[in-house]
């Protein structure tokens, strides 16, 4: 069984940076296709940045583009979220997930994805 764990989440100021790092467990994430999602108080999971399994083939929304990096080591079983010039707006729980999709695969939908980590909360403030 997939275990995620996020972490790297805390308090910022806009316009800084933080890593978020999401490692698994129980087996290896070579056979996954990645995802990172957040979610604001009140509002959907929306999904944020994706990652294919072999070529390593990225999405990001418009809201992120630009600003957001995601990237994987499968040696270290881990998966990274980079955000720069983080905003307000951003602040929100930011979860990591993992679907069984084949290679070059990726979506966006949170119901796609089976596995998920606890979640690291993110706040953007001055």
């Amino acid at each position: 069984q997939l275990q995620l764990v996020e972490s790297g989440g805390g308090l910022v100021h806009p316009g800084g940076s933080l890593r978020l790092s999401c490692s698994a467990s129980g087996r290896t994430l070579d056979y996954y296709a990645m995802a990172w999602f957040r979610q604001a108080p009140g509002k959907e999971h929306e999904g944020i940045a994706c990652i294919s399994r072999g070529e390593r083939t990225t999405s990001y929304p418009d809201s992120v583009k630009g600003r957001f990096t995601i990237s994987r080591d499968n040696v270290k079983n881990t998966v990274y979220l980079q955000m720069n010039s983080l905003e307000p707006e951003d602040s929100a729980v930011y979860y990591c997930a993992a679907a069984t999709f084949d290679y070059g695969i990726m979506s966006a939908n949170p119901y796609e994805y089976a596995y998920w980590g606890q979640g690291t909360q993110v706040t953007v403030s001055s």
